[in-house]
């Protein structure tokens, strides 16, 4: 009996010790966990930061979206963009019964002019650009031999040169390099202002055309005007055209660019429209004569205006003369 007791103590015995031994053995798990984090902190090349690194990896191979950008309204406009120019009707020599020849300017400060200007779509952005792109032909104004005039597209001029007619000029002085003294100034061409250009020259002829009996207006040359500058405040000169572009060939670049209006976002006109349409004011400073005079030649002040509008009197009454009832 005495032996059974025994046996039974020393079974209890064993139970409690071996219970004690498993509570330590799980205490020691959590600190070695700590050692192993504090390791990687420490930056310690220890097997449980790899999978860190690997991890890095995976996301930096996740391609990202392409930017797609949205479309800024409820619908595309397309007819501008893929328009054509319409062309004039065919015209014979023989047909042609009267051609006056008349120069007039667009001021772009009028009210009626000030889509040409709209900070939206310039005329002389579309110009500068198609100019710049290889895509129109400007042509020096300056007369010679073969061109008195200089308006008969006679001397093409590079991109680079159109735009330094453009460009305000600006007088720099030269210095001597080794005293440092005025020498003398030379003029450079400064950076081109958008705003600066307010007037634009056209070119046309009036036609009457006895076989159709019509008579009409059609644009040769168009030509953005500056005023140049001297070294002068008291010498004030007059606004002259910086280059000639032929009109036919801008057509079709015009024809593509739409205009902006102040009442209707979506006027479906293009700039070859309203030239085409004759939405524009304007007036003449010279009309084809023996003397090859301009207004301003034998005209001052008010009465310049007024000639201008007889000019324009004198166009409307000769068509209107030829129907009698």
């Amino acid at each position: 009996m005495k032996r059974k007791i025994l046996i039974v103590v020393l079974c209890l015995a064993c139970l409690a010790s071996f219970a004690q031994t498993k509570k330590r053995g799980t205490k020691k798990k959590p600190a070695q966990t700590t050692k192993q984090q504090t390791a990687v902190n420490n930056g310690s090349s220890t097997t449980s930061a790899r999978p860190l690194i690997d991890t890095t990896k995976k996301a930096a191979a996740i391609p990202t979206k392409p930017f797609d950008r949205p479309l800024d309204g409820y619908y595309k406009k397309t007819n501008i963009l893929s328009a054509k120019v319409t062309p004039y009707p065919n015209l014979r020599e023989s047909d042609v019964a009267l051609t006056k020849r008349v120069w007039r300017v667009i001021d772009v400060r009028e009210k009626m002019n000030a889509y040409l200007v709209s900070p939206k779509q310039r005329l002389i952005d579309v110009l500068m650009d198609a100019i710049a792109a290889g895509e129109l032909t400007a042509y020096d104004p300056t007369p010679n031999k073969n061109d008195p005039d200089g308006d008969s597209f006679s001397t093409p001029l590079t991109p680079a040169q159109a735009r330094n007619r453009m460009a305000d000029s600006v007088v720099v002085d030269k210095i001597d390099k080794n005293t440092g003294e005025k020498i003398g100034s030379i003029i450079k061409p400064g950076e081109l202002n958008p705003d600066s250009v307010v007037k634009f020259m056209l070119k046309e002829d009036w036609i009457f055309d006895k076989q159709r009996s019509v008579f009409e207006p059609r644009i040769i040359g168009i030509a953005p005007m500056v005023k140049p500058r001297t070294g002068s405040s008291s010498v004030d000169l007059d606004y002259q055209a910086a280059f000639w572009i032929y009109f036919p060939e801008a057509r079709p670049i015009l024809a593509v660019k739409e205009v902006v209006s102040r009442d209707n976002d979506n006027t479906g006109l293009s700039f070859d429209d309203v030239f085409m349409k004759r939405m524009f004011t304007s007036y003449l400073v010279k009309q084809s004569n023996d003397k090859d005079e301009r207004i301003k030649d034998y005209a001052t002040g008010i009465d310049k205006l007024r000639e201008s509008e007889r000019i324009k009197k004198s166009l409307m009454d000769w068509d209107l003369n030829l129907w009698q009832y």
